[in-house]
């Protein structure tokens, strides 16, 4: 069977489901938005237990990557982002989400070969190094307690 390209194209249209596009763009922006709304409440929590406000607000970045970090690692976060779609990729634990998926898939293959040269593949040294170093210097704030 000879097709034209043109042919393909409609015949390839024709057989392709219809993407719900309205219905896709609520689900993202439900679920991003409650995650952002989540990231707010955390930070007014954390403002009425007596932090200053950018102390709040590394709390709030570092307790939301842990979040998407432990529900990547449950099989959650890729059940809400299958319902939301791109709603899950632009807040920080959509950051999270794509350091620890590598990781987890490819920890057969071994601590270095795998889990952490994927890990650095999908998201970068600069996500993995900023994770790391800011985790670093708060413990070493709070061990000088230098404010």
């Amino acid at each position: 069977m000879k097709m034209t390209n043109r042919e393909y194209a409609k015949l390839v249209k024709d057989r392709s489901p219809r993407s719900p596009l309205l219905k896709d763009c609520v689900r993202a922006w439900l679920v991003g938005g409650l995650i952002c709304c989540l990231g707010q409440g955390m930070k007014d929590g954390f403002l009425s237990l007596g932090m200053e406000e950018e102390t709040a607000s590394a709390a709030v970045s570092i307790s939301l990557v842990l979040l998407g970090a432990v529900l990547t690692g449950l099989g959650v976060y890729d059940k809400i982002a299958k319902f939301a779609g791109a709603g899950t990729l632009v807040p920080i634990t959509g950051y999270a989400n794509s350091v620890v998926s590598p990781a987890l898939e490819f920890r057969t293959e071994g601590l270095i070969t795998g889990t952490a040269a994927k890990m650095f593949t999908v998201a970068g040294p600069v996500i993995v190094y900023g994770t790391a170093a800011s985790v670093v210097y708060g413990l070493l704030l709070l061990l000088f307690g230098v404010k």
